[in-house]
């Protein structure tokens, strides 16, 4: 379920290059993101429901980021949790530090 309200088919492709663009120039592999997505969608198909608003796959998705690398963490936070001001990316890294 996205954010306005519509649906839309879960999409590893789609999924992959939300996930590649922010890893970028960082020292993420691409067998790393590929075991991140696998494990994303492990976590999505132990659901007790079919429809997922897309907010709680990106919340999946920053939290293993997070783990994996911290850059690539925040690269996806701001488009993700759509950061508008450097006060948003303030507040992200104060609680990676």
């Amino acid at each position: 379920i996205k954010r306005d309200g519509s649906r839309e088919r879960f999409d590893r492709e789609k999924l992959r290059k939300g996930v590649i663009l922010p890893c970028e120039k960082t020292m993420v592999t691409s067998e790393q993101i590929e075991r991140l997505l696998d494990a994303v969608e492990t976590d999505l198909k132990e659901k007790d429901t079919t429809e997922i608003e897309s907010k709680e796959i990106g919340n999946l998705v920053a939290k293993k980021l997070k783990k994996l690398d911290k850059i690539a963490y925040i690269r996806f936070a701001a488009v993700f949790k759509r950061f508008v001001d450097l006060e948003d990316f303030e507040a992200e890294l104060k609680k990676l530090a």
